[in-house]
């Protein structure tokens, strides 16, 4: 019998952007934007149950975020289809990263986790 990593046929594409209206780079504010997209090849649907990041910032200090669902909603994606929302969040440093993974389920109640690799916020022209 042959396994498959149902984890593996979920891509999670990031967005960013970084909000300088709402940051305050004196006080040590920096606000960013991402938009995930979530998109399912597997042949069955897919139920988003629960989130799971790590944000680190320029100072190496990690926030670890842990909750049900994503803005509000633990959406069922179909085959083939994508899902897409937009959050936030706010670091002490112009630079940080955040990774983690969503953990998912099927209508049989098989659960997995689906990774989100690393992917970088950072203020324009903060790296160089």
């Amino acid at each position: 019998m042959e396994t498959i990593d149902l984890g593996n046929n979920v891509n999670i594409d990031v967005e960013t952007n970084y909000l300088a209206q709402q940051s305050d780079p004196d006080s040590k504010r920096f606000v960013f934007s991402y938009k995930i997209t979530i998109t399912n090849h597997n042949d069955i649907p897919v139920q988003l149950l629960n989130r799971h990041w790590l944000i680190t910032d320029g100072n190496q200090h990690i926030q670890e975020v842990q909750g049900e669902g994503v803005v509000g909603e633990q959406p069922v994606i179909d085959p083939e289809s994508s899902y897409t929302y937009t959050s936030g969040a706010v670091l002490a440093t112009s630079v940080g990263s955040m990774q983690g993974h969503y953990e998912m389920s099927t209508d049989e109640g098989t659960q997995f986790n689906a990774p989100i690799a690393a992917f970088t916020l950072a203020r324009p022209n903060a790296l160089h």
